[in-house]
């Protein structure tokens, strides 16, 4: 699965070890870690400081080593942008879907056994939360 040079051992290590299917949350500064994850999740901080770090600086790197298969983001209320999740659309292209769930819906879907990393950043974007979805492409 490894395809590239990201070179922050533990964050590696947890990506090494997802395999097809294998669920990796990108979580704004915002995400609740202690109560919105499940038991096994290997958490991966990298939020210094509020601001420091985006879901998108992330992601960047992240992709230089997975291929991603799907996407979830929160939906955010009626007439509320999230810029940050264009951004993300962009990031993936066209290949990858990405699906938007309620709050609620989302934070049970990383409470899921199959998502099995979480990577907090410092990002203060509103509805900046990203749940990726490991692919073979």
């Amino acid at each position: 699965m490894i395809t590239g040079p990201l070179v922050h051992p533990p964050l590696l290590e947890a990506l090494a070890s997802s395999g097809h299917g294998s669920g990796v949350l990108i979580a704004d500064g915002n995400y609740p870690y202690l109560t919105a994850t499940g038991p096994g999740v290997r958490l991966i901080h990298l939020n210094l400081r509020p601001g420091l770090l985006d879901v998108t600086s992330v992601l960047d790197a992240v992709l230089t080593v997975v291929n991603i298969e799907s996407a979830t983001v929160m939906q955010t209320p009626a007439g509320v942008s999230a810029p940050a999740q264009d951004e993300y659309a962009r990031r993936l292209g066209v290949a990858v879907q990405m699906e938007k769930v309620d709050r609620f819906a989302f934070y049970d879907r990383v409470r899921s056994p199959d998502v099995g990393v979480v990577i907090a950043t410092g990002d203060e974007r509103l509805y900046g939360n990203l749940l990726l979805t490991v692919g073979l492409r």
